[in-house]
């Protein structure tokens, strides 16, 4: 008998005090992209006293893999990021960061508490689903590169291909609210490159003598931010942001060489090649009109794919939120610029895909919220140093989306595969 999907309103006050806990431990101490590895060991310790059997040191990184056997039946997957941002707090929280320079900005110690929080609730309401439930930890999201090494060394190999994937991303909306994507992208696809402008250094005083690649930078700087303007469609939604911009030691010294980090985004991946291509150009220019001594080096050191949740896999468990947190804290969620690796994951490399459920949550005060709509201002949004969820409202509504939506697909049994065309990139 198949069994039924319980009623997921509120957790336990029990299980939420461990995932708050937890938050908390996170919170203070956060750790950079591929260094999570005392966050790794915290949230695998805690998984680990649930019953769940964890694989450490995937991809010899500090990804894990935790997993929870309940009879014959699908596998779902619940993902949660583990690294924090090179961003120093100004919030000012008793629980504030207490390491210089680092803070998590972008919510992944809140996405790790709620799967805590899913994975506790599950392991303790087995009778209400049959299956395999894994939760992956997963190291260096926010440089877009840890989710592509798991599946360059075989995750799904080793742990075997799940029926479906959730995950959900803090977001500046009301917190106590969830937001499904209406169709289509939710999130951009992604490039991240590093240049190199060489250059012909000498001494401040005789400029003339030297090829000064600082000025080509800044020129190209300008340049640059003018691509999406007035060489991509507006509806094409691209973005490119210079990020890093390093030249020179001293103001007496013109130096040889200057750098960029760049980061560009778009909804398609012919955007995305234009924009890469409309970079090398620019680039290149540059160093032409300055006389450079040689080109300039681009390298792409990371990408993810467009990032499309499934659309009967959506639809379903937008249903499944409605009955559990009310119709009313299920919101439509607008495309975003924002990136995520996790598409490595579900665009597999046989053209195949493996069924995302991604959502957002939301994280903003109500307070923080009425406030911003009545004076016309926005709200702190992830990457900003005064980014704090409202841990009350949003914490325990994670638990619950992530609960009901694994539940669900445990008692229902794995969505129909292939609902979302395999993206250009899964093919061989």
């Amino acid at each position: 008998m198949t069994p039924v999907a319980a009623p997921e309103t509120q957790p336990p006050r029990a299980e939420v005090k461990a995932a708050v806990e937890l938050y908390l431990a996170l919170h203070r101490a956060p750790e950079l992209s591929g260094a999570e590895h005392a966050t790794a060991a915290l949230l695998a310790d805690r998984l680990t006293a649930l019953g769940l059997t964890v694989h450490r040191g995937l991809a010899g990184t500090p990804s894990f893999l935790a997993e929870l056997r309940n009879g014959p039946g699908p596998t779902v997957l619940i993902r949660t990021e583990l690294d924090a941002l090179p961003v120093t707090e100004a919030t000012g929280l008793p629980y504030a960061s207490t390491v210089p320079g680092a803070m998590h900005a972008c919510g992944h110690d809140l996405h790790a508490a709620a799967a805590l929080g899913a994975a506790a609730r599950l392991a303790a309401t087995r009778a209400g689903w049959r299956g395999r439930l894994l939760v992956l930890g997963q190291s260096a999201e926010e440089t877009l590169t840890g989710a592509r090494a798991l599946a360059d060394d075989g995750l799904y190999d080793r742990f075997g291909r799940p029926d479906a994937v959730l995950a959900q991303h803090a977001a500046p909306l009301p917190a106590g609210t969830v937001a499904h994507a209406t169709g289509g992208p939710l999130m951009a696809g992604s490039r991240t490159l590093d240049a190199v402008l060489h250059g012909r250094g000498g001494h401040a005083a005789t400029p003339h003598l030297a090829a000064d690649p600082l000025l080509m930078a800044a020129s190209a700087v300008l340049r640059l931010h003018t691509l999406t303007a007035r060489e991509s469609a507006p509806a094409e939604g691209a973005v490119l942001t210079v990020g890093t911009l390093h030249a020179g030691t001293r103001a007496n010294v013109i130096p040889d060489r200057a750098t960029l980090s760049l980061g560009l985004r778009a909804f398609t991946e012919p955007a995305l090649d234009r924009l890469h291509e409309a970079v090398r150009r620019v680039l290149d220019a540059e160093s032409q009109a300055a006389a450079a001594p040689r080109p300039p080096e681009l390298t792409l050191t990371a990408r993810s794919p467009v990032l499309t949740p499934d659309p009967a896999l959506t639809a379903a468990l937008r249903t499944v939120h409605a009955g559990h947190l009310g119709a009313g804290r299920v919101l439509a969620a607008a495309p975003s610029p924002a990136t995520e690796d996790l598409t490595h994951l579900t665009a597999l490399p046989d053209g195949t895909h493996v069924p995302l459920a991604y959502w957002m949550l939301g994280t903003t005060p109500a307070a923080t919220w009425r406030a911003a709509a009545t004076e016309g201002r926005t709200v702190p949004a992830n990457h900003a140093p005064d980014f704090a969820p409202d841990l009350r409202q949003a914490l325990p509504t994670g638990i619950t989306a992530l609960t009901a939506a694994a539940r669900h697909l445990l008692a229902a049994g794995p969505p129909t595969v292939g609902a979302v065309p395999p993206h250009p990139e899964a093919a061989p």
